[in-house]
């Protein structure tokens, strides 16, 4: 059976254009939801779903070399537990707002951010008496080493901890020690394990640097 023409439906010509008029509006209205969102349309409700989970979720946790100054590294170490009394008592500024530390980043603990190394010295004459090293924990800095025996000073070599402590003879002015320990640490285990340690002397005939036992 054919169907009827518009002519031969009543009002099959008036009807027909109706729909078509219809059509077209509904068409224009999807293609400026379309523009109006950036995109094609459907397609576009994946991502926006995915952005919703994505920022719900922590944001990650700035580097260290980002997050933390000097004056950072002066009060993480203040407000350490850990920290000895002493030294915080003599964390004070040298001058004006600047403090005897040493601040330096890089991996040691492979955590999501660069670890911090902190050197606290003596302002008079810069002899190292404590070392501390922060790792961020879950967006917090917590402290996963410190020596606190004076002369003392920390770095990072090639993603291992060493550790330099002064020997002192007895008459050794503090700008000449006799010679130093070096103490490589490398992480392992949620924990720094020492790995080895030279001694060195310092010549006692020529002016000896305090930190490389070289003359100056």
């Amino acid at each position: 059976m054919r169907g009827l023409t518009d002519a031969e439906t009543p009002g099959g010509g008036a009807a027909r254009a109706a729909f078509t008029a219809v059509a077209v509006l509904v068409a224009l209205g999807l293609f400026a939801s379309a523009c109006a969102t950036g995109g094609t349309g459907a397609r576009d409700e994946g991502p926006a779903h995915a952005d919703s989970v994505a920022g719900a979720a922590v944001a990650p946790t700035p580097t260290a070399t980002a997050a933390i100054g000097q004056a950072d590294a002066v009060r993480l170490v203040k407000d350490d537990p850990t920290v000895s009394t002493d030294v915080k008592r003599a964390l004070k500024p040298c001058v004006a707002d600047e403090y005897p530390v040493d601040v330096s980043y890089g991996e040691l603990t492979g955590g999501p951010a660069d670890d911090v190394v902190v050197n606290v010295l003596t302002c008079g004459d810069a002899v190292g008496v404590g070392s501390y090293v922060y790792r961020d924990v879950r967006g917090r800095y917590e402290n996963v080493f410190r020596t606190e025996e004076p002369p003392v000073y920390a770095e990072i070599d090639r993603g291992d901890l060493v550790v330099t402590k002064q020997v002192y003879e007895r008459g050794d002015p503090v700008s000449s020690p006799s010679g130093e320990n070096v103490i490589t640490y490398r992480w392992s285990s949620g924990r720094f394990t020492e790995e080895y340690r030279t001694h060195n002397d310092y010549s006692s005939a020529v002016g000896g640097d305090p930190k490389t036992g070289t003359g100056g």
